[in-house]
């Protein structure tokens, strides 16, 4: 994070739902990294207005809301050198079907295309849960990844990344809707 920081460089953080998974953007931004989240809203539109403001006064300032809309504030964030962070085990509709624990599932490809836009970085996170109120955050060192890959191979290997972030501890993955679902 320190040289994230330092250098100024823009990445991608790509994290999956694990333990308090909302730390990772506030620990990004507590580190002094220029950053910006997507977010997916809640369900219910009063509890989401809550959770919306706990998100920008105390995780992170920049939120961006998942979804096409959003799609414009990130590339916004990006031209501006701003880090965007994301979870890559959402479901989403306007995804790619790649594979991810050996089977098809509709996934993100916006982490590939802004590394293939802006040649910048990905860097995963790992939150562990160690006992009932602490945890630890593990930053992997920035990885370059070639922009003449497809975006299918890219989110392929990305997949890969988080298949591996889940086996490390799979009770620490939380994740309770159906990834596969056609």
């Amino acid at each position: 994070m320190k040289n994230i920081k330092r250098n100024g460089e823009r990445v991608v953080f790509i994290s999956g739902h694990f333990n308090n998974f909302e730390l990772m953007a506030m620990q990004i931004e507590k580190a002094g990294v220029n950053c910006a989240a997507i977010y997916r809203p809640l369900n219910n539109p009063y509890l989401n207005s809550i959770m919306e403001n706990i998100r920008i006064r105390d995780i992170c300032k920049n939120q961006i809301k998942k979804g096409r809309a959003g799609t414009r504030e990130i590339i916004r964030y990006m031209s501006k050198g701003t880090s965007i962070a994301l979870m890559i085990d959402q479901r989403v509709r306007e995804g790619e079907k790649i594979s991810f624990f050996g089977s098809l599932a509709t996934t993100t490809t916006i982490p590939a295309q802004l590394i293939k836009k802006y040649g910048c970085s990905v860097v995963p996170i790992y939150i562990e849960r160690n006992k009932s109120h602490y945890f630890k955050m593990y930053v992997s060192k920035p990885i370059k990844i070639n922009k003449s890959r497809s975006v299918s191979e890219i989110t392929k290997h990305l997949n890969n990344i988080l298949e591996k972030m889940i086996l490390k501890n799979i009770d620490q993955w939380i994740w309770t809707h159906d990834r596969w679902k056609e």
